[in-house]
């Protein structure tokens, strides 16, 4: 009879395809047998699988968000530590760099960094905000908690913004329209404890986060794995300035809800849109640019046409501007 392999050792950062297999039918079977993962040390290591209270020869399988909860955390610890200890390397290292003169010159930049990967990115971004004592200023467009990436985020940022609420600083967050009445948006502000307030926008940028007016963070990447970190004194006062003059053209969604009327039975959401087709956009760009669906544009064009009488769509745009709709303060 041959002896199984031993299991090759990984950290719980890089799971094997065999863990994840079993752990993903612990979860559907609501566990497994002690006996079958006995050869899959790293399920109990990683905190995936725990012993069972009730039976002591079956595992149950840790929620996923819990288990992605620690993991996370655990990451974060580390990589703070690894953070110390570069910080006490380079107070070591600054009165030599002195001594040597230009010779010791750093080619490279320390007021902008690259962070690339989701995990990197939300630990660079937690450490940020272990130092934030006053405000944090953040745009979150279009955000999709329904994903696993969001879920994660979500599951990060509710413990480090309700522990940056605490130290007596406050959350300053820019959505866009279409998130308003979000539930899982509103959830969390309903779960925060402190000076935490969001307004809305037709457009934002894309995502910003200022902590402190010290550190920014901007994509660096269309899919959201690469990410800016910018340290520069005028480029981060640049960004909250920006941030600022959104959000006092926004509408408070929270803690106070303040609905925008409509104008001749044109909603304010079909304005959005009427704006964006007079110059010249199509349903698929005006879609991307208010965080809706095509489908959704569609339909807003088609009540806006019946309600300024439009029977084409040549017809629509001079009608909309006709109508004064656009027109400054309507």
């Amino acid at each position: 009879m041959s002896t199984p392999a031993a299991h090759p050792e990984h950290g719980p950062e890089d799971p094997c395809r065999e863990g994840i297999e079993l752990y993903a039918r612990a979860l559907r079977e609501g566990g497994a047998d002690r006996r079958e993962a006995a050869h899959l040390p790293c399920l109990l290591e990683a905190g995936l699988l725990q012993p069972d209270a009730r039976d002591a020869g079956r595992l149950e399988p840790v929620p996923p968000a819990l288990a992605l909860h620690r993991m996370l955390r655990a990451t974060t610890d580390r990589t703070a530590h690894e953070r110390r200890r570069e910080q006490r390397l380079a107070e070591a290292f600054a009165p030599l760099m002195r001594t040597a003169g230009g010779t010791a010159a750093v080619a490279e930049n320390p007021a902008i960094r690259v962070v690339s990967g989701t995990g990197p990115i939300n630990e660079a971004i937690t450490e940020a905000m272990t130092g934030v004592v006053h405000e944090l200023l953040c745009v979150q467009p279009n955000v999709h908690y329904s994903d696993s990436r969001g879920a994660a985020a979500q599951v990060v940022a509710m413990d480090r913004d309700q522990a940056l609420l605490e130290r007596g600083a406050r959350i300053r967050t820019l959505y866009q329209h279409t998130q308003r009445h979000m539930p899982l948006v509103l959830a969390r502000y309903e779960q925060l404890r402190g000076d935490a307030e969001a307004r809305s926008l037709d457009e934002v940028t894309d995502r910003l986060i200022v902590a402190d007016r010290d550190v920014a963070f901007i994509p660096a990447g269309g899919d959201g794995t690469v990410a800016l970190e910018v340290r520069h004194p005028a480029l981060v006062e640049f960004l909250a300035t920006t941030f600022y003059r959104l959000w006092w053209q926004a509408t408070p969604m929270y803690p106070q809800t303040v609905h925008r009327p409509s104008l001749n039975g044109v909603t304010p959401r079909q304005r959005a849109i009427a704006g964006l087709l007079v110059e010249g956009h199509t349903d698929a760009v005006v879609a991307d640019r208010l965080g809706m669906n095509i489908r959704t544009v569609r339909v807003h064009i088609a009540k806006l046409a019946a309600t300024l009488g439009s029977e084409s769509r040549a017809q629509l745009g001079y009608l909309i501007g006709r109508s004064g709709i656009l027109d400054r303060g309507a």
